[in-house]
């Protein structure tokens, strides 16, 4: 058996005046398949580095296994390199066979070790990466999010892959995934860090329970603490009401008092003063013992929506729909959606299912400019360039042919996939976009964004933190439709929760690409095969 020791871990990054870590202490077994889990921006990828050495920190961190990280940069210049070239930079002395065979036990066809990596999609390059990172020996390896823009057959063959090996730290926030492939958890809880013994369910079950014995104590606590209280006020009026006939009384009124009466009446005082001292020292022990109690409570905030009411029922509408892309190359023109009928009405959520490149980000493009959306993120879309399509390479103009209709005056709230226009400050995305400033920045605190983020730039930002920019602007939008293409990616477990409650107590009318596979069971009303 072979462990990672870490103690008196404690971190901060440079310039920064709060420490992401703080004499954090932990053991974890290399031959684990470690679930580790936390809120956005709580330093789950900082503590991934600190492993692979990129930081200087105090304390220890001691292991006889060497890391490695899931995923590889790959630069520009990159792109037009196979995976097989670049292996010996990403993991030296990796023998070709072993990538080959890993590759395979992925359900990945091997010709993608050969092709440019610049013309693999997102699960093509993911497998690969994958296989080139299970190719070594002797390594404790570090995954950092492996599904995120993986449809629902790529997460599905990365979770059985992973669930038949071992030795790793696993950050994601699939749900399923973790089910699925962790025996033990890594929780960065809000003032500590635990290791438990068990898959996401088995942490969530029994978090819930400590969660609840916590508040219960707490509670109990704060009837003893006002019982004490009154006590108290109670024996000190009585103290000093007492104190008060010390000195000075009439003798006609009081002919039993004399001179030295006083010294009884001083001795009866300091006894109630004393059952006061006591009383306090009580109160002082209570509120100690509830110190801490709702330190790691996760008070998961009731978020709210105000979705506008069309006076029509149908509201999106596709008959023989087909779309196709116009491009350069011997196959000028290629047909991402043929012949698709399909209608969205008040109330449905509606999830677009099928595998990457199969039309979905471009049926949603179709359906905003149906809507004649005025799309905000100009340079988003550019950047974009349509997930699927950019997939294989491909840059070309989008043709629609069939019937598409949008009720009249429809008012979409568009959460685009990409986050990489984000730029500059809170204030001017909000003032950019007509937000309501405060309002935006209360959803961002129940969305757990720390007040100190909001002085930073969002290009400064993780892409957790991002997402939920793009997520807070568009439930602060009334509308009478919300499209959202894979609002979920690196958007934490915990806001996760928040999200699918706002929508099961408000049903607004939506459109999603989402492969969360726990969010979309839970949610949906229907799911249009693509």
């Amino acid at each position: 058996m072979s462990l990672l020791q870490v103690t008196d871990l404690t971190f901060c990054y440079e310039g920064s005046f709060d420490n992401i870590f703080e004499n954090v202490s932990f053991n974890v077994d290399t031959d684990w398949k470690l679930g580790f889990i936390g809120r956005n921006g709580k330093g789950k990828t900082t503590f991934l580095n600190l492993l692979l050495g990129k930081y200087e920190y105090n304390g220890s961190i001691v292991t006889d296994r060497h890391f490695d990280y899931f995923p590889y940069v790959i630069s520009e210049r990159d792109r037009d390199l196979t995976v097989i070239e670049l292996c010996d930079r990403w993991k030296n002395g990796v023998e070709e066979w072993r990538t080959v065979s890993e590759v395979t036990s992925l359900k990945a066809d091997p010709e993608i070790l050969y092709r440019p990596v610049g013309t693999l999609s997102h699960g093509e390059l993911t497998k690969a990466m994958l296989a080139v990172l299970f190719s070594g020996e002797n390594e404790f390896l570090l995954i950092d999010e492996p599904t995120n823009h993986l449809d629902m057959t790529g997460r599905k063959a990365v979770g059985d892959y992973l669930a038949k090996k071992k030795g790793f730290i696993l950050v994601s926030h699939d749900r399923v995934l973790l089910d699925k492939v962790c025996d033990h958890m890594l929780v960065l809880n809000r003032s500590s860090i635990e290791v438990i013994s068990g898959n996401f369910s088995v942490w969530q079950e029994n978090k819930e329970r400590k969660d609840a014995f916590a508040k219960a104590e707490n509670e109990k606590h704060i009837r003893e603490i006002g019982k004490l209280k009154a006590s108290a006020d109670r024996a000190k009026r009585w103290a000093d009401k007492n104190e008060s006939t010390k000195i000075g009384f009439d003798p006609i009124k009081e002919p039993e008092r004399n001179i030295s009466t006083r010294s009884y009446i001083g001795a009866k005082t300091k006894k109630m003063q004393s059952r006061v001292k006591n009383f306090e020292k009580r109160i002082d022990r209570q509120i100690a013992e509830k110190e801490g109690l709702l330190n790691d409570i996760e008070n998961v905030e009731e978020l709210k929506l105000a979705p506008l009411i069309h006076h029509k029922k149908t509201l999106v509408q596709g008959r023989d729909l087909s779309i196709s892309y116009e491009g350069p190359g011997e196959e000028s023109k290629k047909e991402v959606i043929k012949g698709l009928t399909f209608q969205a009405e008040q109330g449905d959520i509606l999830f677009l299912n099928g595998e990457n490149g199969c039309g979905k980000s471009s049926l949603i493009k179709a359906i905003l400019s149906s809507a004649g959306y005025e799309d905000e993120e100009k340079s988003a879309a550019a950047g974009e360039k349509g997930r699927e399509e950019t997939d294989r390479g491909e840059q070309s103009r989008m043709e629609i042919s069939g019937v598409l209709t949008t009720a009249s005056g429809l008012k979409i709230s568009y959460v685009s996939q990409n986050t990489s226009f984000l730029k500059g400050t809170l204030k001017d995305f909000a003032k950019e976009r007509g937000l309501d400033y405060s309002r935006f920045l209360t959803l961002l605190r129940k969305l757990d964004m720390s007040r100190l983020q909001f002085e930073k730039n969002m290009e400064d930002y993780s892409e957790g933190q991002k997402k939920k920019v793009l997520i807070a602007a568009s439930l602060i939008q009334p509308a009478h439709l919300y499209i959202w293409d894979e609002p979920l990616n690196y958007i934490d477990v915990f806001s996760r929760i928040q999200i699918e409650k706002l929508i099961e107590m408000y049903r607004p009318t939506m459109i999603l690409v989402e492969h969360d596979e726990y969010f979309r069971n839970k949610l949906a009303t229907g799911i249009l095969d693509l």
